[in-house]
């Protein structure tokens, strides 16, 4: 099925969470690109290959959208390469118009002085430009991060960029993840090995303590817990 200009996009959204909880990730997927065919799309954060390869399972050559901050890890850029080579996807890097040097010069170090607009400048603005040919998209969110995500549905309404946003991991524990990766190979961020739990931009990221909440180390001292791209 695909959605037509007059679906109601929202009431959509509501009837496939309930629908499709339960269901296997690649049935999630694959429901998204029969609903919206080249509408939907997928993004990753490249902390891991686990979300691009059960894409490229369910809809080989589907387009994953990654996101250049210009502050990455050497490490993330060289995970991105390595799962846009060894999986049946095809990657589209989005970067942001000002390099990071220009972006300083105008701007400062905004993730020191004011990380919010950082991440704005740096992250949302530019996927919000990425996604605006877009109906549908998908992200790697999972209940099981952290209390901020704890009530993900697998299908929700994205109401800033009022479109349908699809979490096919959202039901996945730890251990799912880590049973996932094991069977098939999954390429891992090297940094994960070293604590990094949850991998952001280099600046503002650092490795989590034992008993610490898995995206302890994002934005570490302040009250921050959210880049803005899924909340």
């Amino acid at each position: 099925m695909t959605v037509t200009a007059a679906e109601p996009l929202e009431e959509l959204a509501l009837d496939a969470a309930r629908q499709l909880e339960g269901a296997p990730a690649g049935t999630i997927i694959r429901w998204a690109h029969e609903t919206f065919g080249d509408k939907f799309t997928v993004t990753s954060s490249m902390a891991d290959g686990v979300l691009s390869h059960v894409a490229s399972q369910a809809i080989p050559g589907i387009k994953v959208l990654f996101l250049d901050t210009g502050y990455h890890f050497a490490e993330t850029i060289g995970t991105r390469d390595a799962i846009a080579s060894a999986y049946n996807i095809e990657v589209e890097t989005i970067t942001h118009p000002l390099r990071v040097p220009e972006h300083e010069a105008e701007y400062g170090k905004l993730y020191q002085t004011d990380p919010d607009l950082c991440c704005a400048i740096r992250k949302v603005w530019p996927l919000d430009r990425a996604l605006a040919p877009y109906d549908a998209w998908a992200a790697g969110v999972r209940r099981a991060e952290s209390p901020s995500r704890a009530d993900i549905p697998v299908v929700a309404w994205d109401p800033k960029r009022r479109k349908v946003k699809v979490n096919p991991l959202a039901a996945w524990t730890d251990d799912d993840v880590e049973a996932y990766v094991a069977k098939h190979d999954i390429l891992i961020n090297p940094l994960k090995q070293i604590g990094y739990l949850s991998i952001g931009c280099e600046p503002c990221t650092r490795p989590v303590q034992a008993g610490e909440d898995p995206r302890a180390g994002r934005w570490s001292g302040s009250a921050k817990t959210e880049c803005g791209i899924n909340f």
